[in-house]
Formats: structure tokens, sequence, C-alpha cells
């Protein structure tokens, strides 16, 4: 069982003709819970801040529309990942065994990406002897 998570939130668009990615957060987690509930707190808050209700307190009257039904719905993605059990026992048991978890959503400018990995399986990563190629 794998003791320590390393989770990240990163948003990636384009600037200048390139991709571009702008961190939004960065958490070690010291359980598999605690990384759990961590990202699905950021990605609720992800959701939140591009699909804030009409009742929110900052936003003004008037400011929200619907958009076409042919839009990427990134807040419904991200929601539905929230609470989703199933979806999550996945996610609990790949970080389990070590594996590197990537939850993502996004639409025509910007893609949300939420990364997990055990700190275990990256300390033994670094273990493994460095594949060395000869110089030509």
């Amino acid at each position: 069982m794998h003791d320590e998570f390393l989770c990240h939130v990163t948003g990636y668009g384009v600037c200048d003709g390139r991709r571009v990615g702008v961190p939004l957060g960065t958490y070690r987690a010291p359980t598999l819970a605690l990384a759990l509930w961590w990202l699905r707190d950021r990605a609720s808050w992800i959701a939140e801040r591009l699909d804030p209700g009409p009742e929110t307190p900052y936003v003004p009257s008037g400011a929200l529309a619907p958009v076409p039904i042919d839009v990427p719905d990134v807040p419904g993605v991200l929601r539905a990942w929230c609470a989703d059990p199933v979806r999550q026992e996945l996610v609990a048991d790949e970080l389990a065994e070590g594996r590197l978890v990537r939850i993502a959503a996004g639409d025509d400018t910007t893609e949300y990406e939420l990364l997990a990995e055990s700190v275990d399986a990256l300390r033994m990563q670094r273990t493994v002897p460095a594949l060395v190629l000869p110089m030509a």
C-alpha cells in the first residue's frame, strides 16, 4: 500500500501559438483518502468558477448566459466525476497500486488536468538504473 501521494492541478491553454500550462495547485497528501478528497475539492473548485450558480453573490445579475449544446461542458464533466463513487473507487485502486492517475476535461480553449501519484512509486522509479545510450 502506498502511503503518501503527490497531487497537481494544471490548466493548459494556447498562448502565442504554444501550449502553456498554468499550475493551479499542488498538495502532498499523507493518505489515499486525503488525496481523493483534494482531487474532488479541486475539481469542484474549478467547476464552480467556470459555471457559478446564478445565486452566487459575486456574479452580477444578468452576467451568466447559457452556452450552445455543442460546447463541451467542462464543469459538468468535473462535477460528474466528483459525484461518481464507482469512478472514485477506480482512482483509489489505481493510486493504491502505485500508478499515475490523470483526470482531464477541456473545451476549445482550455484543458484542466488533475494528476495524482504515489510518492513511494516516484521514489522507486528513481532507484531503477538509468538506460545509458551509446554516444554516436
